[in-house]
């Protein structure tokens, strides 16, 4: 590795609940969490997007599947 070479970064495991989530598509235990905007058509059509609500979102750090979880 050169000096400017950076490692590979890693997700880490997502434990919701009492479980720890596994990608149901590659069954891989690591993820990127991120946050997504849950758009709907009345507040996109006035504009005001930001006053969606917003989900958590689990990103496969293998495959790149997104697991979406919407706020309790």
């Amino acid at each position: 590795m050169g000096l400017l070479s950076k490692k590979p970064k890693r997700g880490e495991i997502v434990t919701l609940g009492e479980h720890d989530l596994a990608c149901v598509i590659c069954k891989n235990d690591r993820f990127f969490k991120r946050e997504g905007q849950l758009n709907t058509a009345g507040l996109t059509f006035l504009d005001l997007d930001w006053a969606n609500a917003s989900a958590l979102c689990c990103v496969c750090d293998v495959c790149g599947y997104v697991h979406w979880f919407m706020p309790i």
